[in-house]
């Protein structure tokens, strides 16, 4: 191993790199685009009360209350529907799916006990009609409540984990920062090592001193310096953009250094083994795609069905981004320790793989 022949290439590959505009775009610039987009969607931010369209067929003072309880709440604004129309029909025609509707004889049941039931209009792939759904079971439960002469004892105190309550975008920059780690050196090594092969370049390569490993170890390098740069970049904009709450510390290196390596090792796997230019892009995009989603990159894996949780758990990518979220959010290292663990034995197979396969000739 020769240190000089490592960085000479080390400069050749960077500077042809940088030329390519579309590299650099994807490497820096398409990650901070995201963290913008998906930042400002889930900042928190509120667009005002969600419109509900009530409709009281009732009409007795009962019910007035009922409807200016639902009225307090800041979260809904109500829209009164006459009684002449058919309420569903009316939804439609105003492209809504939230609504409320009391029926007749409302106030002589709540007073007599008799028990009836205030209609609740919904879609359940809405996340305003969930919370219309919870805000009329609140009222009906208080209601129900003063009925039975019964009063408030039990109750909620919302506390936060850390000293400041978590927000998604604490969560994206460690998914993102594990998304760069993955699609850089990914794409790229199934891309060149493919083409090399193709166009006998490797063969070339073979006839000067350079050799495999140096020229593997170039590539692993500059995929470091990129993801170093790219965290960075990424953490600056979550930062001062949408206020995330990140810990800088020591113990995000190794996955900076270990999660390059393996993708580069894994890259380079695919594109040696592959036998056409055209089969390589097709495999990479195989390995890729699903670990880009269902590895926690833009949602937690948590949130996902058990089936997917449990396959989220045999791809590589999980572990780089669950270990900078145990790092940069929860400060657990105990957790972070063994998803670099992991990280470590995966990336001794694949490297060896990758070096087993890799050939400078073709037999």
């Amino acid at each position: 191993m020769n240190l000089k022949r490592v960085l000479a290439d080390f400069d050749v590959f960077s500077r042809g790199y940088m030329r390519s505009r579309i590299g650099v775009f994807f490497a820096l610039v398409f990650p901070i685009i995201l963290i913008l987009i998906f930042g400002a969607i889930f900042s928190g931010g509120s667009s005002g009360p969600i419109n509900v369209y009530v409709q009281n067929q009732d009409g007795s003072q009962i019910s007035s209350s009922f409807v200016n309880a639902l009225n307090s709440t800041s979260t809904m604004r109500l829209v009164p529907v006459d009684n002449t129309q058919n309420f569903t029909k009316y939804l439609l025609s105003h492209s809504s799916s939230d609504g409320i509707v009391i029926p007749a004889g409302f106030g002589t049941a709540f007073a007599s006990g008799k028990p009836i039931n205030v209609s609740a209009y919904g879609n359940p792939s809405s996340t305003t009609s969930a919370i219309v759904s919870g805000i009329t079971h609140g009222v009906i439960n208080e209601f129900n409540l003063r009925r039975a002469g019964g009063s408030s004892v039990l109750g909620v105190q919302e506390l936060n984990v850390k000293s400041q309550s978590f927000k998604y975008i604490d969560f994206l920059v460690p998914g993102l920062v594990g998304f760069t780690v993955l699609t850089s050196p990914m794409f790229a090594l199934v891309n060149i090592s493919s083409q090399y092969k193709r166009d006998k370049i490797f063969k070339q390569l073979s006839l000067t001193p350079l050799t495999k490993s140096e020229w593997l170890l170039s590539k692993i390098m500059f995929y470091i310096v990129l993801t170093i740069i790219s965290f960075f970049l990424m953490t600056a904009v979550g930062v001062f953009a949408f206020g995330a709450h990140i810990t800088l510390t020591l113990w995000i290196i190794p996955f900076l250094v270990i999660g390059p390596l393996l993708f580069v090792s894994l890259g380079m796997l695919v594109g040696t083994g592959s036998k056409t230019v055209e089969s390589a892009a097709v495999v990479g995009n195989l390995v890729t795609f699903p670990m880009m989603f269902l590895s926690g990159t833009f949602f937690p894996v948590s949130t996902m069905p058990a089936y997917l949780q449990s396959l989220a758990h045999v791809l590589p990518l999980f572990y780089v981004i669950d270990g900078l979220n145990n790092v940069m959010t929860y400060g657990n290292y105990s957790a972070a320790l063994i998803d670099l663990g992991v990280l470590v034995v995966l990336s001794a197979i694949i490297f060896g793989l990758a070096v087993r396969f890799f050939k400078w000739r073709e037999d």
